[in-house]
């Protein structure tokens, strides 16, 4: 597990000081973080989704998916999320290709990956899935990664404080649209193996 969690979470300037002091690889970073971080919102969507299942804060109105179904989506859901943690990481990688300390490719995914780390947490309440209860952690977790972000772009570049929050801006406005993306792929999937799924009702 991430050495970074507490500290991203706690002092994340000192602990964003420290990650670029480490030079580390992709490799270990999904290894000692995005892998398991990126359980989190899997495992408990795959629990609430099958043992429960989604509600819309009505007693007759739940979503629920067989185990077979529920295994064969969370598989699914969390190559989405492993894909997209590098896709981030190439957009930031491209968003700050003008500047002169432009870091790797490989350095952006790690940056990328550590940013996440507020929405994989906020994962965990999906496993009870209250639609609102989601939504309320989703958005608290959307406002962490976005401060964990403009914490650390400045550093991160070596660019001025004024020049990190704009790129922050974009990236957190491209971020959050692909977010809204994935939110929607995933809804899509974990309604699939139920009677109410959104997908047989468009084609029917």
């Amino acid at each position: 597990m991430s050495n970074h969690l507490w500290g991203l979470l706690h002092h994340p300037d000192r602990e964003w000081r420290s990650i670029n002091e480490e030079h580390e690889t992709v490799s270990h970073l999904y290894m000692h973080h995005v892998l398991w971080m990126a359980l989190i919102p899997v495992v408990s969507s795959f629990i609430g989704t099958t043992q429960f299942g989604w509600s819309l804060g009505g007693q007759n109105d739940t979503i629920q998916v067989s185990f077979e179904t529920g295994l064969l989506i969370g598989v699914c859901f969390y190559a989405m999320i492993l894909l997209a943690v590098a896709a981030v990481g190439s957009l930031i990688h491209w968003l700050a290709r003008k500047f002169p300390t432009r870091p790797s490719r490989h350095e952006c995914i790690v940056f990328a990956g550590y940013i996440a780390t507020p929405m994989f947490l906020s994962g965990l309440f999906a496993i009870y899935p209250i639609i609102w209860v989601c939504a309320l952690a989703c958005i608290a977790g959307i406002c962490y990664t976005a401060y964990l972000l403009y914490q650390g772009t400045p550093n991160f570049l070596g660019i001025s404080n004024k020049e990190g929050f704009i790129l922050s801006s974009t990236m957190l406005a491209i971020g959050v649209l692909l977010l809204e993306v994935l939110l929607m792929a995933v809804v899509l999937l974990w309604s699939m193996g139920s009677e109410h799924s959104i997908v047989w009702k468009f084609l029917h």
